[in-house]
């Protein structure tokens, strides 16, 4: 299992039903994907402080170490502090994230 450190939302993007692109996404650097052993276009569970849900990873260079952006994902707001679990398809149940 890849290192998994928490990462800080430093922006949220939320869209309208008019919008071209819209629904849930997380954008991270290429260096902490690497570390969770997720690539570009990789579905991970987003677990923020009050719930958890799927999104597609896109990956954006131009963030800080350690921060996020994430797109149309309820619960989660600025400054939030989330974690992710690569999903994996081979299993037919996924292991949540506990906080320790």
């Amino acid at each position: 299992m890849a290192y998994n450190p928490p990462l800080q939302v430093v922006g949220y993007i939320a869209t309208r039903v008019s919008d071209a692109e819209r629904g849930p996404l997380l954008r991270l650097r290429a260096d902490d994907a690497r570390l969770r052993a997720v690539a570009a276009g990789e579905l991970v569970w987003v677990y923020g402080p009050k719930r958890h849900e799927l999104a597609p990873v896109e990956i954006d260079d131009t963030l800080p170490k350690g921060g996020v952006v994430v797109r149309d994902l309820a619960g989660i707001v600025l400054t939030d502090v989330v974690h992710l679990v690569k999903v994996d398809a081979e299993r037919t149940h996924q292991i949540p994230f506990v906080k320790r």
